[in-house]
């Protein structure tokens, strides 16, 4: 594996390597089967098996309760910006938002098309480099629902713990930092993320929604776009993103047996960013972090050098050495290191010692 190299992509991601390996190995004949995952029928009993024990442990890793569906979809966390609330906005109720980056922004412009939004909240002011405090956050008790997204991948802010909905449901927009932490997902009315950070790759969306919530689903929705139809097809109403299905499941296998379950997985996330954030912080100033240190993202982090020169020589110089995918968002600037489930220790060392090495020769 050594002509590998370090993908700090902020999506689609570095993947488990023997997640890589097994469905390298099962590619030509999936366990007997005479064929691949992605030639077979996701009506057979070897597709049944594999999503089946995709959803099983799913709910194992994040202690999912009975009350709640789990739904593999298509159409990436994007369709969900509108199939929230044409799925959960009642008649004549508003919805709230909270905005603290791009993704949420994207959400809140696609929701105000289908009724009445509110914004409950945005740190725009700051270019959402932190997050709101409780007290700026201003809710309508009645809203049909409360959104915000856990991780915003472009400016490297992360909510540490949920925002207080009280009896409004909780919406949340997970893409970023899935599976990369346990989550108590008894507080949400419904979960939603992209596939291609940590779950596996580009493809699959996976929806976590409480079963009260599919019984007020309005009528006449369009099928594909309609939770409570999905949900009633096992999430194969059509055919489903199958071989994205078969290595998200591999995925999380790998979680429970090689990781060992979702807390090591949060102290292993913690243990990286805290290497790269404390080499940001001992560079006297030469290496700067866009996002407040109170709200750090563990999955990506951004930051800027004293000038667009040498961002951009850094990110020429860091990719001839094997490590890519560092160019920041055009809406930051600057850099952009993501560090994701799969991504390796060594990986964010190697970055560390390319940073000091950095400011050594060209400070």
């Amino acid at each position: 594996m050594t002509d590998r190299i370090f993908n700090f992509s902020a999506g689609p991601a570095t993947l488990p390597v023997s997640v890589l390996e097994q469905a390298q190995s099962e590619m030509l004949n999936y366990r007997g089967a005479g064929m691949s995952v992605m030639e077979m029928s996701h009506r057979s009993k070897a597709f049944e098996s594999i999503i089946q024990h995709a959803e099983a442990d799913l709910r194992s890793l994040l202690s999912i309760p009975e009350n709640y569906k789990v739904l593999f979809l298509q159409g990436g966390a994007s369709l969900q910006f509108t199939m929230v609330p044409m799925n959960l906005q009642s008649k004549g109720k508003s919805a709230d938002y909270i905005l603290t980056g791009s993704w949420g922004q994207g959400a809140f412009k696609e929701a105000k098309k289908l009724g009445s939004v509110r914004e409950a909240a945005t740190t725009a002011v700051s270019n959402f480099n932190r997050l709101p405090s409780p007290d700026e956050i201003k809710l309508d008790s009645g809203a049909a629902y409360v959104h915000f997204t856990s991780n915003e991948t472009i400016f490297g802010v992360e909510f540490d713990e949920e925002p207080a909905t009280g009896d409004v449901p909780l919406v949340c927009d997970m893409s970023s930092d899935f599976i990369s932490r346990p989550v108590a997902v008894s507080k949400y009315g419904l979960i939603y993320a992209g596939a291609q950070k940590n779950a596996g790759p580009a493809g699959a969306t996976i929806v976590i929604v409480r079963d009260d919530l599919l019984e007020s689903v309005p009528d006449n929705l369009p099928a594909m776009l309609d939770y409570r139809n999905l949900a009633k097809n096992g999430s194969m109403y059509n055919t489903p993103p199958c071989y994205a299905i078969y290595i998200c499941g591999l995925v999380f296998k790998w979680l429970i047996d090689d990781v060992g379950g979702l807390e090591k997985m949060h102290a292993l996330n913690k243990e990286k960013a805290r290497i790269l954030y404390d080499a940001i912080d001992s560079s006297d100033g030469y290496y700067r972090g866009h996002a407040e240190k109170d709200c750090r993202s563990l999955m990506n982090v951004t930051f800027r050098l004293p000038s667009e020169e040498l961002e951009n020589k850094f990110i020429k110089e860091a990719t001839a050495a094997g490590l890519d995918g560092l160019k920041g968002h055009r809406s930051v600037g600057g850099l952009r290191a993501s560090i994701y489930n799969a991504f390796p220790k060594t990986g964010v060392e190697k970055l560390v010692e390319f940073m000091n090495e950095f400011q050594k020769n060209s400070g």
